[in-house]
């Protein structure tokens, strides 16, 4: 605990002068996390996961084009069990071996499946519309216009089977690599689209925006003035979404039920004294004390708080990825064991869910 006094000492001021917003209601705190895809008893997950006050998992799938598998069908059927006891939000496509649906027979086909699965795993009722199409790595040749037909066609099927549906976009939070669009000209070029199809009705419940920093040592209410959209741009985000879809049948934030959902964030720490349980070797060179990560993630979380138009935010992973060559950024080492600062973000996520943070 003395270790982790000086961190307590920083939330409480980087808490203090993160925001001015007044009171609001629950936050949903979720992680990103696959592990149930792959496990028949989810037991030891869901026991970790109540533990620390997760409401949610978003689970991500790959999209095959006109051919799922049968593997797709026993993913499926693990998570019918699993929502039994937490709620589900499945992505679906962006992961290795998605094809972009860019023709309208893929975007029928695409949204059939998701019409289907929404109908037939009524506990499954979160459905991201692809990940992070605007970054090349995920969607091949970002194409806003053919991502405004996706979304307005899987709107109107998924609504019309299950009206209950939340449809929700997504966004990646920067433009590093080549190809890349910038998330504000990409919500621009989107809603330019949107109003050239002179369709008035909407194309998405949920705006999901991925809210990873420009640096992990920077503090999470850090604004840009580049290209960046991350957690400390919310003034920018919303002024994108603004004029990326003000006059268009698409509400904004804050209106007709629209929130705005931090699909993703987390931040990578060594793994020093649980070494045995990694393999492989570190592909990157900025890593964070684990105490510090969590302070950086607590205060990050405090924040989505005090955004008031935000109604979720998504820590990656639980659990460590056990190869070293993947995200180390969750609440637990790979084998398991709290990492330091476990109970301080477990009392902002419980603070949270239950309003009881200031601002």
């Amino acid at each position: 605990m003395r270790r982790l006094l000086p961190l307590l000492v920083l939330l409480v001021v980087a808490a203090s002068t993160a925001c001015a917003a007044p009171a609001r209601g629950p936050l949903l705190f979720g992680v990103d996390d696959d592990t149930l895809k792959w496990t028949d008893d989810p037991t030891t997950f869901l026991t970790e996961a109540s533990d620390l006050g997760v409401g949610a998992v978003r689970i991500t799938m790959p999209w095959r084009g006109l051919r799922p598998t049968a593997v797709d069908d026993a993913i499926l059927a693990r998570l019918d069990v699993a929502a039994t006891r937490t709620r589900i939000v499945l992505e679906v496509g962006g992961g290795p071996g998605s094809t972009p649906p860019r023709t309208r027979r893929l975007r029928a086909a695409y949204c059939s499946y998701l019409g289907n699965l929404v109908a037939t795993h009524r506990d499954i009722r979160d459905v991201v519309v692809w990940t992070e199409p605007n970054q090349p790595l995920f969607w091949r040749r970002p194409d806003p216009e053919a991502y405004e037909a996706l979304l307005a066609r899987c709107y109107d099927v998924l609504h019309r089977v299950r009206p209950d549906v939340n449809v929700i976009s997504s966004a990646g939070p920067h433009a590093r690599v080549r190809g890349a669009i910038a998330p504000a000209a990409w919500y621009r070029r989107v809603g330019e689209a949107l109003r050239k199809s002179g369709r008035r009705r909407p194309l998405f419940d949920t705006v999901g925006h991925n809210v990873y920093p420009d640096s992990p040592f920077e503090g999470p209410w850090t604004a840009h003035s580049g290209a960046s959209i991350d957690q400390g741009d919310y003034g920018k985000l919303l002024r994108s979404l603004s004029r990326a879809f003000r006059g268009t049948g698409q509400p904004l934030p804050g209106r007709a039920g629209v929130t705005i959902w931090y699909l993703e964030d987390g931040y990578q720490s060594t793994v020093d004294g649980h070494e045995s349980s990694y393999t492989g070797a570190e592909n990157v060179a900025e890593l964070l004390d684990p105490g510090f990560a969590n302070l950086q993630l607590a205060s990050a979380m405090w924040l989505a708080y005090c955004q008031p138009l935000v109604g979720a935010f998504f820590n990656f992973q639980l659990r460590d990825d056990p190869s070293l060559k993947g995200w180390q950024s969750g609440l637990l080492y790979a084998d398991g064991v709290r990492k330091p600062g476990y109970l301080v973000v477990r009392r902002v996520i419980g603070d949270a869910a239950t309003g009881k943070l200031a601002c």
